[in-house]
This record gives structure tokens, sequence and C-alpha cells, in this order.
């Protein structure tokens, strides 16, 4: 029996995985701001508490780590799982829509990340599932901002994979592509009310074309869920983990382009190293 930490589980990503884990007796730590709202999608359950956590609030993710080691002894898994989307071009966000994405994407995912180590690093195992995205791994006009905080996402992963490997601690990378949740909708995704003309054809075009897939999305969040379950019993997990036929394309075609980069730009590259002794 694993006990799962999962952060934003009252909907979406967060709300079908603690249901599966509870489903296969696992005990779930589920927090959202309000957890009455976890409640009320996941029902009681023995298994289950819910806890208040706004990850933005880092003395309130040291009481929720807390709160889950009291109740069930250890935390197994942690899914930094709360996030949310911001669309527009990058000069269209202001400072403000840009700080708060930030607080919440990153700074959240470190306050709760920094808050649940001392409990995993005392037990010497656990897994951590930083969710990141197909936006993690390559950036695109209209989610500039967006993306920059999941490649900063990627890069603590992949960081915190090296540090924690030693002391029996896993650490990998959630990338979704296109899944049919509410991430398109306004309650996780923030549209910047700034539009600038010059951008139309390119960041604006992305707005349309949100808001004409919105839950027309390829990919199916129930088996994402599933695919979850079943990634945490597997012996020697990756560093990152591509979910959906549009992800697996999109690293396809990047490795293709960079390779293609350092192709015609290897002398070039190649021509700031010290000149080698005679």
């Amino acid at each position: 029996m694993r006990t799962w930490f999962i952060t934003g589980a009252s909907r979406g990503f967060g709300a079908l995985i603690a249901e599966r884990a509870l489903a296969k007796g696992d005990n779930v730590v589920a927090t959202a701001r309000k957890p009455e709202t976890v409640t009320a999608r996941l029902g009681e359950h023995p298994h289950l508490l819910a806890v208040a956590l706004d990850v933005t609030r880092e003395e309130q993710a040291h009481e929720a780590a807390k709160a889950a080691v009291e109740r069930f002894g250890r935390i197994d898994v942690l899914v930094n799982n709360a996030g949310y989307g911001l669309l527009g071009a990058v000069e269209e966000a202001t400072a403000a829509e840009i700080e708060a994405l930030y607080r919440t994407n990153v700074f959240g995912l470190l306050a709760v990340t920094r808050a649940v180590l001392p409990h995993m690093r005392r037990q010497r195992t656990g897994h951590i599932l930083n969710f990141s995205s197909i936006g993690g791994y390559r950036s695109g006009a209209g989610f500039g901002v967006y993306c920059s905080t999941k490649f900063a996402v990627e890069g603590l992963t992949e960081a915190l994979s090296a540090e924690l490997a030693p002391l029996g601690i896993h650490v990998t990378s959630i990338e979704p592509g296109y899944f049919r949740t509410d991430f398109l909708d306004a309650t996780s995704l923030s549209v910047s009310p700034v539009r600038i003309a010059d951008y139309d054809g390119t960041a604006g075009t992305v707005r349309d074309f949100a808001a004409g897939i919105s839950h027309k999305q390829p990919g199916d969040p129930d088996k994402l869920a599933q695919a979850i379950i079943t990634f945490i019993e597997m012996p020697n997990p990756p560093v990152r983990l591509p979910l959906g036929s549009d992800t697996v394309a999109a690293i396809a075609a990047k490795h293709e382009s960079d390779a293609a980069i350092l192709a015609q730009w290897r002398a070039l590259s190649m021509s700031t190293d010290f000149a080698s002794p005679a």
C-alpha cells in the first residue's frame, strides 16, 4: 500500500489519479485550496485525507506534508499536478500575469517538493512526479510564458533526479500533450486580455486554435491516469515520460530539427574553444 500526495486533486488529472489510487487500495492525500471540493469529487473514503493547500503558501505545504505523515506514516508518491496555463504573446502578457503564473507553476511546485523531501529522504524511498507538458520540451507562439514555466519544471526535475537517485528517490517529469480535460477552459487557462494586432498571425492564431480544440483534444485523460498508476509500479523509471501521440510526434520533430541545427552550424559552434596545444 502506497501513500500518494497529490496537488490540485479536486479535478482534472489530479482527481482522476486519486480515484485510481484509491481504487487499488492505496492511501491518498488529496490537496486543493478548498478541501471540500476534494470530498465533493472523491467522496468520503477511509484511505482518503483531503487537505487544504494553496501551493503558493509555503507554510501550508509543510503543514499538509506533516498531516499526511501523521495520518498515514509516510509519503511514497508526490504528484505535483497543480498549475494552470497562460495564453497570449510574450509581449502581451503583463508582469502581474507572469508573476502569478510562476508563483503557482514553479515556486508552488518547489514549495511542495521541499516540504515533502525531508520525509522521503528519511524513508530512503519515494517517487516524485512533476507534471510538465509537451510545452516543457518545445515552446511555441501564444504559450511562451506558460512554456517557460514548464521548461523550469523540466530543469528542476533533471537536477532533482541526479541529486536524489543515490537516496533511493526517483523523479520524473510527466509530459502530456493535448488531453480532453478542462485545461483550455477559463477554470485552468488564463487568456491575456491585451491583444496586439502585430501578433494576429502567430499568437493570435493559437488563441483561435485553443478555443476551437477545447474538449476535442486527442488525449483520453482516463487513460493517462491509468498510465500513471501503471508507471509507478515499474522499476527504473525514466527522468521524463511523454504521454500522448502528439507529444511523441512533437519530440521526434524537435530531435530532427536540433540535429539539422547541429549539422548546419557545427563549424561555428566548435570554433569557440581554446586552440589545442601543439
